[in-house]
């Protein structure tokens, strides 16, 4: 029995997951350099507010992390669906580490500005928007799918432990060596993730397909999320959160320095309150999942994180302040995790990298314009009242957003079915052929007519999502209840990927529409492949 069949086996808790050998040593790898992150980013954030206190270039370090994530993410989605992403994810750590030894040994030195610590922090940003699709895509390969949500909670939990940890640890170590040590650390950091990676051997599913290439990757994958409501539910519910909730992350050093004593260790003691605040929010999560839907969760969070915003606006003592980010980091973890576990849950292996990728570039790229926004909007009214907006807009969201629901679909499975035959063909059909069109007769049940057009055109959905650049249905003009359903693809080599991409769901769902035609009929399927041009001129 292998490790992920023995803890499927075992009975599933908030901690099972830590019984996979490899996840447990990855988690506690990834925990130590996510607190040199964190101890990080409150070093930039507060030589930022010495070296150019204004809002709008504090502001910037936030834009700077989070805006190569929102060009660079799908692109880096196309990347670890296509190569080992083992490999890839190895070379991306080490560029971290070496950026962020760099920039610890320039402040060190002395030699960091203003401009050029904005730099260095972009091109952090760029490792972390190549590293995020691999990482997250990495979850399902380490455990099975019944343990992903606690997987998720547990990678949350263990972000927002960092989160408590790194922040104060950061507030001490700057005040007393400054910032270019916490940098150094940093650097160090990310050598755990890097050993494990190194010795992890990970499993691949063999396919006799050749690899996708990257600009054809990109385009089926924007093709997947295009056609796949689950994940644009996801996808728009984190813009309208993230929009209006990074004020708070954009404009934090600024309160922190303004409060009485207010100094890096106080930044670090309201970033680490989120991260405790967290850390309590994903204890209580499985229950709270339990008795309520993942719409409602999200919308009361968001509701809790406007009245968080609200409080930080309008209070300057360092307990009180504290205590409203620790509510703050509540409703942060309800909202992620629910929208991560959404997004996971929306999308097959095959495409989960790009899939997650469109996600990350949302939300990251909402929360680079939102720190645009509300540094600039400080600028003009105060930071105190850019809050308030701030959370007025957060309240407003919850209504707009409200019709893109994330309940209902967990249950799916997404797992490879592979019960579409292999078609058979001549010798002269080749990879290359393209485009394919592929026909469907079905004779339909006359009272199930209606029933039939709807499954059909959910399945229809599911052909574009797959690969399909164009689907249609007809009905016979003779006999009412005769129908055609085609769809195209661009290739021989690209139908022959969509057969190993239906899933069991797609199986369940062509089952549901068998049971609607006339009995003893079954759907005939026939492919055709375009004429090859050459050939046809050398006929000629």
């Amino acid at each position: 029995m292998t490790q992920r069949e023995t803890t499927t086996a075992a009975k599933n808790s908030a901690w099972s997951p830590l019984r996979i050998p490899v996840f447990r040593t990855l988690w506690i790898a990834t925990l130590a350099s996510n607190i040199g992150t964190w101890m990080h980013d409150i070093g930039a954030g507060w030589l930022m507010t010495s070296l150019a206190p204004s809002p709008v270039m504090v502001a910037l370090i936030q834009t700077a992390t989070t805006l190569p994530i929102f060009l660079l993410v799908i692109p880096a989605g196309a990347l670890s669906d296509i190569i080992d992403r083992r490999r890839y994810l190895i070379a991306i750590q080490l560029w971290l580490a070496v950026v962020a030894a760099l920039l610890g040994f320039l402040t060190l030195a002395g030699f960091t500005t203003a401009w050029m610590l904005i730099v260095m922090t972009f091109a952090m940003g760029l490792g972390s928007a190549m590293m995020m699709p691999a990482w997250a895509a990495l979850t399902p390969e380490l455990v099975p799918r019944n343990e992903l949500q606690a997987t998720i909670a547990l990678n949350s939990l263990g972000m927002n432990v960092a989160r408590a940890i790194g922040p104060a640890l950061a507030g001490t170590i700057v005040s007393l060596f400054g910032a270019g040590a916490v940098f150094v650390l940093n650097a160090l950091s990310y050598a755990g993730i890097i050993w494990v990676l190194t010795h992890w051997r990970r499993e691949v599913l063999p396919s006799e397909l050749p690899s996708e290439r990257f600009f054809g990757a990109m385009r089926t994958g924007f093709r997947f999320v295009r056609h796949a409501p689950e994940l644009q539910a996801a996808v728009m519910r984190g813009f309208g959160f993230f929009l209006f909730t990074s004020a708070s992350w954009a404009l934090l050093p600024l309160i922190a320095k303004s409060l009485v004593n207010g100094g890096p260790q106080a930044f670090g003691i309201l970033v680490g309150s989120v991260g405790a605040g967290a850390v309590g929010g994903a204890l209580v999560l499985p229950t709270l999942r339990a008795k309520f839907s993942a719409d409602l969760l999200v919308a009361a969070a968001t509701l809790l994180y406007a009245a968080a915003m609200l409080g930080l606006a309008s209070m300057d003592r360092l307990a009180i302040l504290s205590l409203v980010m620790a509510l703050s980091g509540v409703a942060w973890i309800t909202v992620l995790s629910s929208l991560q576990v959404a997004a996971q849950m929306a999308l097959p292996d095959w495409v989960r990298s790009r899939g997650l990728a469109v996600f990350m570039a949302i939300v990251m790229g909402s929360m680079a314009l939102g720190s645009l926004l509300w540094g600039k909007m400080a600028e003009l009214v105060g930071v105190p009242h850019a809050l308030e907006i701030a959370a007025i807009g957060a309240v407003a969201a919850v209504a707009v957003t409200w019709r893109w629901r994330i309940s209902g679909f967990e249950k799916a499975n997404l797992t490879p079915s592979m019960h579409w035959p292999t078609p058979v063909t001549r010798p002269d059909v080749t990879a290359d052929r393209g485009p394919v069109l592929v026909t469907i007769q079905y004779d339909v049940q006359s009272q199930q007519r209606i029933r039939f057009l709807r499954a059909l055109r959910t399945l229809g959905k599911r052909r574009r999502r797959d690969g399909a650049f164009a689907w249609s249905i007809f009905e016979h003009t003779e006999l009412p209840d005769h129908f055609i359903e085609t769809f195209s693809v661009e290739s021989w080599l690209e139908h022959l990927r969509q057969h190993q991409r239906v899933t069991d769901a797609d199986r369940v769902l062509q089952a549901s529409i068998q049971d609607l035609l006339v009995a003893g009929s079954r759907p005939i399927v026939t492919h055709y492949v375009a004429p090859e041009v050459r050939a046809l001129q050398e006929r000629e």
